[in-house]
């Protein structure tokens, strides 16, 4: 229960934005959209039951679900004629938010058949009009599906990337979140794709599953997550239109918390900034947001040592040349890119043995400093908790040890609640308590 109520607060809305269309991340060329209701049919996936021999076919409930973090995407639409939105696309001036391209770019999507559909079918699933047939007819498989524009969100960095367009951003009309928009209101957004491929799952994996498609454990999809995630950003980043904002650059790449921090000016006032050693960023220059590298840092020293070392020395190197010149950066970045490229590339595949020494590197003496600031810490959380249930899916661990130890994971999500109370020396020692707690079940 903890980590559902903790996924709902931090499940952000998706992300607005006014930036021109370019491709960023897997889309659908085949055909247009034909919308929520071509699948709704009772011998399609509109039951009311999982009775389905292959496919559950009771998808659409579940996509409806209004008591769930399930039917988010399909109330997407609806909340941005709620007050929360209304509010925000006031202080924005762009209107109404149901009809506003900064809005609906990502709360309904860059192509749907009706607006009020919210994040369809086809919005994750590409659009249906090449593969609608097929992909119910006798005989046909997934390849081909996918052949005619299906998009193939087994893969996990074709998950990743179709996820990320709006929960992190793309470069395409709609799907870019500004500082300016999070200044107005909108919901700070994160990203960490098992545990929103779990919110979502409207799927079984199972045997029938297995023999038609991927199935990457839960491991590889956070370790994926993680370098798409750093690979998007940083591409982003490096797109100029996108990451100044006339004479001050694009402020949605920093760390919030380097600037969103208590002041005063009292004798006594005491910074609250810590040292962070991954960074080597100047006291006072705002450093780049770098949660997925804190991450993506701890599962390379366990799975691929050698390219953890050029990793590391690639992010320190990236941070310095953000001081330096936007030049240096951008060509500092193209390098950490490649970097994310190949890890995830590589970091697929954990047993148990690994996995256990990822949750033990997340809360070490090397990875520890690094947790001076709140983005980074909810994401170790998260981390940890999907590693602990990646163990569990394989049989590792039980699931009666995993409920005998819950309360201390329980007590690492509550040191991130509230970013405003965020301490990160208590966070430390819960997180490190609750890593310690699922060592002790190797």
């Amino acid at each position: 229960m903890a980590l559902l109520v903790f996924a709902i607060f931090a499940h952000p809305s998706a992300a607005l934005s006014t930036a021109p269309a370019s491709p960023a991340s897997p889309q659908s060329t085949a055909g247009g959209p034909v919308g929520v209701a071509s699948c709704a049919g009772s011998t399609c996936h509109g039951r009311e039951e999982p009775t389905g021999a292959v496919v559950r076919l009771d998808e659409l409930k579940l996509w409806q679900d209004e008591s769930s973090p399930a039917g988010a995407h399909s109330r997407a639409w609806r909340v941005l004629g709620e007050a929360r939105a209304r509010a925000i696309a006031a202080r924005l001036g762009i209107g109404d938010p149901q009809s506003a391209p900064t809005c609906t770019g990502c709360h309904v999507g860059t192509a749907a058949a009706r607006p009020s559909d919210g994040v369809g079918c086809e919005a994750c699933h590409g659009n249906a009009a090449g593969w609608l047939a097929s992909h119910y007819a006798v005989g046909g498989t997934h390849a081909n599906n996918v052949a005619r524009g299906m998009r193939a969100l087994d893969q996990p960095t074709v998950r990743a990337a179709v996820c990320l367009d709006c929960h992190y951003g793309s470069d395409k009309g709609g799907q870019f979140a500004e500082h300016r928009i999070m200044a107005a209101g909108h919901p700070r957004l994160t990203f960490e794709l098992d545990l929103f491929s779990t919110l979502e799952k409207h799927w079984n994996v199972d045997g029938d599953y297995a023999a038609r498609k991927n199935s990457p454990s839960a491991a590889t999809l956070w370790m994926v997550g993680q370098a798409t995630a750093l690979e998007r950003s940083l591409s982003l980043f490096s797109n100029d239109r996108l990451a100044n904002r006339g004479v001050f650059p694009e402020l949605y790449f920093f760390d919030c918390q380097s600037c969103h921090r208590r002041i005063g000016d009292e004798p006594s006032y005491r910074p609250s900034s810590i040292s962070n050693p991954g960074r080597g960023t100047p006291l006072g220059t705002p450093p780049f947001q770098d949660e997925n590298m804190i991450m993506l840092a701890a599962a390379a020293r366990v799975r691929s040592p050698d390219l953890a070392n050029r990793f590391l020395a690639n992010s320190l190197a990236f941070h310095n040349a953000m001081t330096v010149s936007r030049p240096t950066a951008v060509a500092a970045a193209a390098k950490l890119r490649a970097d994310a490229r190949a890890l995830a590339d590589r970091l697929s595949g954990s047993g148990p043995r690994e996995t256990f020494a990822m949750i033990a590197a997340l809360a070490d003496t090397v990875t520890t400093p690094r947790y001076t600031d709140y983005e980074g810490s909810v994401q170790a959380v998260m981390a940890v908790d999907t590693l602990l249930s990646s163990l569990a899916d394989g049989g590792a661990v039980s699931r009666g040890d995993v409920a005998r130890i819950r309360p201390s994971i329980d007590r690492a999500y509550a040191a991130v609640r509230d970013p405003n109370a965020y301490n990160p020396g208590a966070f430390r020692t819960a997180l490190r308590t609750a890593t310690n707690a699922i060592g002790g079940l190797r």
